[in-house]
């Protein structure tokens, strides 16, 4: 995009991009649903809008785009094309998850982050391992899980 794009028209061509129902979440959606767990989606009354929230175990899920969220991963690279605009974006949005994830502490919540890289490309492990990862989370009383591709 030419610098001379404002903001308003900016944002018109990025709203395109999905931020919910992502492909990563609807997998994990499914997956603990079929397994009878119960939840609400994208909270916005709780911090950094969780995609899972799981209001019995006072717990949330969220399904975190590596490329998104600067997760040091294959996924993620910086693009070539505009890295003055990308740089800033990128780590206002780990900023953002920071801050979240401080307040959600704070309020009693327990959390867990699911990385794209875990459920897709060369790093991908298999979806009945996440499941089963979360699902065991969810019971216990562990305040964080956080699930990556395999290195």
């Amino acid at each position: 995009m030419p610098d001379t794009v404002t903001p308003e028209v900016r944002s018109r061509m990025m709203g395109g991009i999905r931020g919910k129902n992502t492909r990563p979440e609807m997998l994990l959606r499914q997956g603990l649903h079929a397994a009878g767990f119960r939840f609400r989606l994208h909270d916005r009354k709780l911090p950094g809008s969780p995609d899972l929230v799981f209001p019995r175990y006072r717990a949330v899920i969220f399904a975190n785009g590596c490329f998104w969220h600067g997760h040091d991963c294959h996924l993620f690279k910086i693009p070539s094309t505009r890295p003055e605009f990308w740089l800033p974006k990128i780590e206002g949005n780990r900023r953002r998850d920071g801050v979240a994830a401080v307040a959600l502490a704070g309020a009693g919540w327990r959390q867990a982050v699911i990385w794209e890289c875990a459920l897709k490309g060369r790093t991908r492990r298999p979806l009945a391992e996440i499941l089963e990862s979360c699902a065991a989370w969810l019971i216990s009383d562990l305040p964080h899980l956080e699930i990556r591709g395999m290195e």
